[in-house]
């Protein structure tokens, strides 16, 4: 039991990963030496939707977001329908019950069918540094699991790795704290969470969904052991926003439950139905007169990956669980309108690349399976009424390792908030 466990908090070979991996090493390393950088003028700060709700003067506060698309597949000598989709329709209530202590909660219709609770917490500032936030709470990973509302990114769909790499929207119950040192320029947070769920009745990460389907989302969650999530952001250069997130945990499973440890098979059996989970991402945005750039990465360590694919196997044939995932993605856009004397409107083109891969790396029993290795390219326009409502279309081009064709799809939506 003690060496899974250091398995889990410390993977092996973590070093020879970096070496193979320049891009990651770099990008982290940037991050770190921007902090020693003191350029405070024109600080970029985000807030997202909840914490502009908690910083009102009022007691009652309602905001929202919604997004419709339109999604039709385009490749040569292929006949598809389209798809029409009320893909989110949400509505955010908080309410401030004195100065220091609000509460936030946001309720989301997906697929116009679907209802689930994404957050509702409760905040109570200590001092101008630290706010106690306990109850569903967003996991801090990256951009856009904290930034979801549609008019805040460009494209009709959100980017790809964060629904393959990082499984937005990432919400578990948790407790801890978060805030601003102005003086340093920096926002943190750091929480303590429920874990993914990794086996119930069965195994519910795979190679190819990764570990999206562990997201228990508040609802009955069950937990055998804690799981840790930080952030932070530097925002003391001009017009550039630098994060580093973290993710450390054991997945979950129900083998737990009424376990003897004083049985040596049961506990290699529960044992076995649950992996060690390191994630790390990085991500920087910069914005100055009309440019918009933004870049993420994520990286993620697994271990006892073996043990748990055998346990989740399907008849004869074992689970395909990656030992390691990647992803990453680079943006660029241009405000057209910056370059007129046209006001409150926007128009945006953009360009941005993805590239993930589901088995970055693979235990031995594992083969890895170049269909889980992507490429994306998206191009689009962005067409701001104003800052909280906007016209989008994109076409998405996406390759396989495994098949070199280019699938394209024409996508296009509406996008408010408010």
């Amino acid at each position: 039991m003690s060496l899974f466990i250091h398995n889990t908090f410390a993977p092996s070979n973590s070093n020879k990963v970096f070496m193979k991996r320049p891009l990651l090493f770099i990008l982290i390393s940037l991050i770190f030496s921007s902090l020693a950088a003191q350029q405070k003028e024109n600080a970029n700060i985000f807030s997202n939707t909840a914490e502009q709700l908690t910083s009102s003067d009022k007691k009652l506060t309602i905001g929202g977001y919604g997004e419709v698309h339109f999604n039709q597949p385009m490749n040569k000598g292929v006949k598809e329908n389209g798809t029409l989709d009320l893909h989110r329709l949400v509505l955010f209530v908080g309410y401030n019950f004195s100065e220091k202590t609000q509460f936030i909660s946001e309720i989301e219709f997906e697929y116009a069918k679907e209802l689930w609770v994404e957050q509702a917490y409760l905040q109570h500032k200590l001092n101008k540094y630290i706010n106690l936030k306990a109850g569903l709470i967003l996991v801090p990973m990256g951009i856009i699991n904290e930034f979801h509302e549609p008019v805040t990114f460009n494209g009709v769909e959100r980017p790809i790795i964060d629904n393959k790499v990082a499984p937005s929207t990432w919400r578990e119950i948790g407790a801890g704290i978060s805030g601003t040192i102005e003086q340093a320029s920096l926002k943190y947070q750091f929480y303590v969470m429920g874990g993914l769920n990794g086996f119930d009745t069965k195994g519910t990460f795979t190679g190819s969904g990764g570990l999206r389907e562990g997201r228990q989302k508040g609802s009955k969650a069950y937990v055998s052991s804690p799981a840790f999530a930080a952030r932070v952001e530097y925002y003391g250069i001009n017009n550039l926003n630098l994060g580093l997130s973290g993710y450390v945990g054991k997945s979950q499973s129900k083998l737990y439950n009424k376990l003897n440890t004083d049985i040596a098979t049961d506990v290699r059996k529960a044992d076995s139905s649950a992996v060690g989970i390191v994630m790390i991402g990085a991500d920087a945005r910069y914005n100055r007169r009309g440019l918009e750039l933004r870049g993420q990465l994520y990286h993620t360590f697994i271990s006892n990956t073996d043990e748990y694919n055998k346990f989740t196997r399907t008849g004869a044939k074992n689970n395909d669980l990656g030992k390691e995932i990647s992803g990453f993605y680079a943006e660029a856009g241009y405000d057209l309108f910056t370059l007129t004397q046209i006001e409150n409107y926007g128009l945006i083109p953009f360009f941005r690349y993805e590239f993930y891969n589901m088995h970055s790396a693979t235990d031995a029993i594992t083969t890895s399976n170049p269909a889980y290795k992507n490429t994306i390219l998206t191009a689009g326009l962005t067409f701001k009424l104003n800052k909280n409502a906007a016209f989008k279309t994109d076409m998405q081009y996406i390759k396989t390792a495994a098949n070199q064709t280019w699938m394209k799809t024409l996508n296009m939506g509406i996008a408010v908030m408010f």
